[in-house]
This record gives C-alpha cells, sequence and structure tokens, in this order.
C-alpha cells in the first residue's frame, strides 16, 4: 500500500511540473523555457509548440511505441539558470537539450561532451557550429544567425537591383548586446568587405525599453536600411522608435526571433511594412500539423497555451523545433532499435544522420512549412533555406521567394571560426573517415 501511495504521489508530482505521465518505455526530453521575465511574451509561445508537439507524437503513439516523457525548467531567459536547468535535469537521461538562448548553448556546448547530450539550437546559438567536425555534440539544424543575415542582404539586394548596388549604401544593425545579439557581426562585416558597403554597429542594451538614444543615431545617419536582432519588448520598442523618428518600416529587416507577432502585434499600423526573416516557416494556421494539433490535443482539453495562437510565428517554430528533436531520435532507432529508448549518445548519432526528404516532411505534417533537410558527419545544419515576410498591419505574409544562404561566403567562415575554437580548446576535428570508423 505504501509503495502504491509512493507512486501515486509521484504522478501527482510530476503532473504538477508539467510533465507527461510516465511509462515503462518512455523517451526524457527536457524543455528549457522561459515564461517569465521581459521574454515570456515570446518565450512562452514558443514553449507551447514545442510541448504541444510531444503531446502529438505521444497521441500518435510515440517514437515507434515510445512514449515521451518531458518536464520545463523556467530559466528567465538567465544562462546562468539555463545551466542550472540543464544540469538538475540532465541526470533524467536527457535525449538532447535545446537551451533557447545563445548565452546559454555558449555554457552548455562545454559540458555536452563530458555528459554525452546533444544540444540542438534550431536557428540559434554558435553559426560556426554547423562545422559538425569540430562541435561534434552540437547541431544549429535548419540555420544559423550568418544564414538569416546572409538571406537578409539577398533580399535587399534583390530589392536594390543586384549585391552590386549595395557598394556605398549604409546598412545598420541595431542589436541585442549580448552574444545572441552579435552573432551576425562576422558575416555581415564579410560581406561589407567583399561588396563595399558601410555597417554601422547600434548595441541595445538589455532588454531593449530604452532606445531613444540608438534611434536618434538613425535618424543622424541615416542608413539605408536597418537590420533588427532583437528578441522581446526590443523589438517592439524599435518599431515604435522607428515611427516615431520617421523611419521607412519597409527599410528595416529583422531576424526571426524579431518576427513574429508578438512584435507587431501592438503597434499595429505602425509597424505595416516592416520585414523579417523567417526560418522555412512563417504563420502557418493551415498545415496539416497544425490541425492535428487543434484537433488532438486542444479538442480534447490538452493544449498547453491558448488555442488562438497554435499555428502563430513563435509557436511553429517550438513545434518544428520538437519535431527535429523528435526526428533525431527516430533516425536513432532505424540504426539501434526501434521501440526502444536511445541514450543521448546514440540520439547525437540520428541527429548526425537526419534524412527529412519532403515526403517525410508532408507526412508529419508539415507540407508546404519546410523544405527537406539532410544533415551529416560534418554538416550538422543540414539545409540554408529562408524567405522573408512582411507585416501588412494585421497579419504576416510571405514577400519573397526561398533565398538560399551563399555557401562560397558562409563555408569558409564556418571553418575559419570553428578551427579557431578548435585550437583554443585543444580539439582535434573528425574528418568523414573519423565518421565512417
Amino acid at each position: 500500500m505504501k509503495l502504491k501511495t509512493m507512486a501515486l504521489a509521484a504522478a501527482l508530482a510530476a503532473s504538477v511540473a508539467g510533465t507527461a505521465p510516465a511509462f515503462a518505455q518512455e523517451q526524457f526530453i527536457p524543455v528549457l523555457s522561459y515564461r517569465t521575465g521581459a521574454y515570456a511574451p515570446n518565450g512562452t509561445p514558443w514553449a507551447n509548440g514545442f510541448v504541444d508537439y510531444l503531446k502529438l507524437v505521444n497521441a500518435r503513439g510515440g517514437i515507434n511505441g515510445v512514449k515521451i516523457s518531458f518536464e520545463e525548467c523556467e530559466t528567465g531567459y538567465d544562462t546562468a539558470r539555463s545551466v542550472e536547468c540543464y544540469e538538475r535535469l540532465k541526470s533524467r537521461g536527457a535525449s538532447f537539450v535545446q537551451p533557447l538562448s545563445t548565452g546559454a548553448t555558449f555554457a552548455i556546448t562545454e559540458k555536452a561532451p563530458v555528459d554525452k547530450i546533444p544540444v540542438v539550437t534550431i536557428g540559434y546559438g554558435r553559426s560556426e557550429s554547423a562545422d559538425g567536425g569540430v562541435f561534434k555534440w552540437n547541431f544549429p539544424i535548419a540555420g544559423t544567425y550568418w544564414v538569416a543575415a546572409d538571406a537578409i542582404l539577398q533580399a535587399i539586394a534583390k530589392k536594390e537591383g543586384g549585391m552590386d548596388k549595395l557598394k556605398g549604401k549604409k546598412i545598420a544593425l541595431v542589436y541585442h548586446d549580448s552574444p545572441y545579439g552579435k552573432e551576425p557581426i562576422p558575416l555581415l562585416q564579410e560581406r561589407a568587405k567583399l561588396v563595399g558597403f558601410d555597417l554601422q554597429l547600434l548595441p541595445v542594451t538589455a532588454p531593449g525599453v530604452e532606445q531613444k538614444a540608438t534611434w536618434l543615431q538613425v535618424r543622424q545617419s541615416r542608413p539605408d536600411y536597418v537590420l533588427l536582432w532583437g528578441w522581446g519588448v526590443m523589438n517592439s520598442t524599435a518599431i515604435k522608435e522607428a515611427q516615431a523618428t520617421g523611419y521607412p518600416r519597409e527599410k528595416m529587416y529583422g531576424v526571426w526571433w524579431a518576427g513574429a507577432e508578438p512584435d507587431v502585434k501592438d503597434v499595429g499600423d505602425g509597424a505595416k511594412g516592416y520585414n523579417a526573416v523567417t526560418m522555412q516557416h512563417g504563420a502557418e494556421p493551415q498545415a496539416k500539423v497544425v490541425q492535428d494539433i487543434l484537433a488532438q490535443i486542444h479538442g480534447k482539453g490538452q493544449g498547453t497555451g491558448p488555442k488562438d495562437e497554435v499555428g502563430q510565428v513563435l509557436y511553429m517554430r517550438g513545434a518544428m523545433s520538437a519535431m527535429l528533436g523528435v526526428e533525431g531520435i527516430r533516425a536513432a532507432q532505424e540504426r539501434f532499435g526501434k521501440g526502444k529508448v536511445m541514450t543521448g549518445e546514440q540520439v547525437r548519432w540520428g541527429l548526425e544522420n537526419l534524412n527529412l526528404s519532403q515526403a517525410k516532411l508532408d507526412a508529419l505534417g508539415f507540407a508546404g512549412v519546410m523544405r527537406p533537410i539532410s544533415t551529416s558527419c560534418t554538416d550538422h545544419m543540414g539545409a540554408a533555406w529562408a524567405r522573408i515576410h512582411t507585416w501588412d498591419g494585421k497579419q504576416w505574409k510571405f514577400s519573397s521567394d526561398w533565398l538560399q544562404a551563399d555557401e562560397q561566403i558562409i563555408k569558409p567562415l564556418v571553418k575559419t571560426t570553428a578551427a579557431k575554437y578548435a585550437a583554443d580548446k585543444k580539439l582535434t576535428p573528425r574528418t568523414p573517415a573519423d565518421c565512417q570508423a
């Protein structure tokens, strides 16, 4: 009787903590999220999409019959708290970790090789970690900040009539003064050197509610374009300041963390014309995966957040991030045994051998949302495609065709930066031959 009481108590505790029910066979996934603090309006829909997708996988029968269990840990977008969450949850046999913060990614990157836990960073983290030869445990799948920056420059160049037309232009980067905000700078500096545009760097102190001095500089220098690398309240504040100073929103391009509904909804028509690069997807209310979540999760009263946000930009980012991690587990099962719980090391192999064809994506409910992704031993990103969408005052609408980041620019930058990291850490990079061993 005492054992039964303890089991019931454990089940209740898990329910209170937001953990899925325990199963005899369960694959544990930690969820580092931030639903409090200055970045909660943006972090919450991502977390809702991530958790709802895990619930959907369980509703579909798990991963080849293996159910997913998970636990959220509140980080407040604080690096120290993120590391604390990681340390607390890793002992439960973490399949992988998604830090949801570039600063936390830098810190956890040092721990992952020892703990043998993959660090999955969908659209953030260290751009050079696309080099799987050096960063064996890091997976910036589907795009990095260098991809985002290059795609934005390509979109601007197309508007101007060609990349050569950027020569002599002024481009300002208004960025979150953190490892996240600084990530695009090496790519932009390289492009500026090659093309000949003038790059102006304008850091904004977190959380970014005070930007008047920054936009005074913008008004004085009158750049041809402004790139916004913000997060949370910084984004809407920047758009409001642009409106106040008369800077055209159609000449502003945000990163994919500055291009979602919370960034523009309070500004409304004042944000009309504002552009942002998208990480493949945009708002996808008609996607099959969205319809499945509405029917199988929200339709049964099991939704994690409000029903009306399902399919919005950041919600989709969270769902896509969960899907890519789950598919890494599924790929691992193909080699190490279907119906079995995978270790972090086995999941690492799966993430390194992803082959998400369009047919597979369609079957998962992501038709029209994403392009195929294929990773390898040396390529931990797997795809470098993006699009631009534009706020029309009421909703986001795609305003460009697919853009592929220029590998002639990005690959050498990745290789050089990763090699420096390897030298600093005294690491011996893997080669494709090492991967076959």
